[in-house]
């Protein structure tokens, strides 16, 4: 089916959680141990690392690491991703001058032009059967992907889903009896503790190095997804281009994160690489290879981080003087938190036993849950710690999974967006909207919307807040709203045979 999509305008006077079974036995073997390979499709067995011995019995004596066994098994399952990427560049005036023309120049504009651009990173192999987990910006946009094993194989790529808010992607190669990483538990790393990166960039077929876990739970604002969630392994193992996507691999040979982003002033490494942790890239890996898209858990809440800043900015007229937790600023009265009794001026001190001093704690431990898990959320209020039980919700508000024919509408919509201020509405003479603030694919940009465009329904829903654009889980319709110049235009998307 090709997409149509039809604008019609008219002028105003007036401004207007938890895994399945199937998922972890599929994808990870115990901690420890090895995957031997079967040849039953599908079937994944594992055997104890017994009789393994140190390359040098005096290093471990001496208490030096010896990561010699993680990095021969795990450099076999990283593989280079190549992406070909179609780029359409503007046409442009070739020739406007009258006086040319008079003696036969050719004069008006060259024609938008297509371009081959070339790109990629690393993957890892999760699965026998060809499955391989790598960064969505690794593949974002690809026309075609080809992936070449460290035996030097290649095969043609199929992508199966993405996850912009985490940068993890899935696709598959059609291979059987390939060599695999299991995953490990990224919430037992400990700092201090040795791990490998490993990456497999164009031209090098492998790289290898290490470093230690240098923190954990870092929140970077660097992932390029308005609902970014982030929860970074910070390490000091060199990562550099054409490693996103690669293994963060711990001393017995587990999976512990995806490698994803290096913090430089040139581009290249420069002391720090940052990973998305296992569990995190588990759960949405089991999401799009179970649905296409990732069963994403809201709790329905605002917050804030506890520090100096908001002490100093805010503290004495909330009457708070100690740093830690989470100040709940806002609460969906729609949403999981508010059914539990959650209240505006709560502080989360802790989530299933887990501390949450950083924004970054409660994103990594709602990720890895899906709608309709339980959560036990600590909160201090009026000088007390009471424990609330909050069963989280779909986007569209409900305490169900969604199902496979559930849209995310943002991604299909293609672009950023902003709840309108009060001083907007009053200058827009409007009660609600979401504006546009970047078009960059997707439903908008085939429509020809201009960034400033207020959207003020979707499928004839109210738009009222960036909240209530996330709840839309039909396909898109019909879009209606306003640009700021007071002009009103509705979008029609309709379908058509090819």
């Amino acid at each position: 089916m090709k997409k149509k999509i039809f604008a019609v305008a008219f002028f105003a006077a007036v401004l207007g959680g938890g895994l399945s079974a199937y998922g972890i036995y599929r994808f990870a073997a115990p901690v420890g141990t090895d995957i031997v390979q079967n040849k039953e499709k599908g079937k994944i067995t594992t055997s104890d690392k017994t009789g393994y011995t140190f390359a040098s019995e005096q290093m471990r004596q001496e208490g030096f690491p010896d990561l010699t066994y993680a990095a021969e098994k795990s450099v076999p399952a990283v593989v280079n991703i190549d992406k070909r990427e179609i780029v359409t560049t503007d046409g442009g005036i070739f020739f406007n001058d009258p006086f040319l023309e008079m003696f036969g120049f050719p004069q008006g504009y060259s024609q938008p032009q297509e371009q081959e651009r070339r790109s990629g990173g690393s993957g890892v192999i999760i699965s026998q059967d060809g499955y391989i987990v790598t960064n969505n910006h690794v593949v974002e946009n690809a026309s075609t992907l080809k992936v070449t094993l460290s035996d030097e194989r290649s095969f043609d790529a199929k992508l199966i889903g993405t996850d912009p808010t985490t940068d993890i992607a899935l696709i598959k190669i059609e291979a059987e009896g390939l060599p695999v990483i299991p995953f490990g538990d990224s919430e037992s790393l400990r700092l201090g503790e040795w791990v490998i990166a490993v990456g497999n960039p164009y031209g090098l077929t492998s790289t290898v190095t290490a470093g230690i876990v240098s923190a954990k739970g870092r929140n970077l604002d660097v992932i390029p997804d308005q609902f970014r969630l982030e929860s970074f392994i910070q390490t000091d193992a060199a990562v550099n281009p054409g490693n996103s996507g690669g293994a963060l691999v711990n001393t017995a040979g587990s999976l512990i994160g995806i490698n994803t982003v290096i913090k430089s002033p040139t581009g290249s490494y420069a002391g720090y690489s940052f990973a998305v942790p296992s569990n995190m890239v588990k759960k949405v890996v089991v999401d799009l290879m179970e649905y296409g898209f990732v069963q994403r858990a809201i709790m329905g809440i605002g917050y804030s981080e506890i520090n100096d800043d908001f002490i100093e900015a805010r503290g004495e007229k909330l009457g708070i003087t100690e740093k830690g937790g989470l100040y709940v600023g806002t609460v969906d009265e729609k949403g999981a938190a508010a059914e539990a009794g959650i209240k505006v001026g709560d502080v989360i001190v802790a989530i299933d036993g887990v501390h949450t001093d950083k924004s970054s704690s409660l994103q990594a431990i709602i990720a890895e849950r899906r709608p309709n898990d339980t959560i036990t959320v600590d909160v201090k209020r009026d000088g007390k710690v009471k424990q609330f039980k909050v069963v989280l919700r779909n986007k569209a508000g409900e305490a169900k999974l969604l199902d496979k024919n559930s849209v995310d509408v943002v991604a299909s919509l293609g672009g950023k967006f902003a709840d309108l201020n009060d001083k907007a509405k009053s200058r827009y003479k409007l009660s609600y909207g979401v504006q546009v603030t970047e078009v960059n694919g997707g439903i908008l940009k085939r429509a020809g919307v201009r960034p400033g465009y207020i959207i003020t329904h979707i499928n004839g829903v109210a738009i009222r807040s960036t909240t209530d654009l996330n709840r839309i889980t039909n396909a898109v319709q019909t879009i209606d709203g306003m640009y700021p110049d007071g002009r009103y235009v509705s979008y029609s998307i309709v379908s058509a045979d090819k």
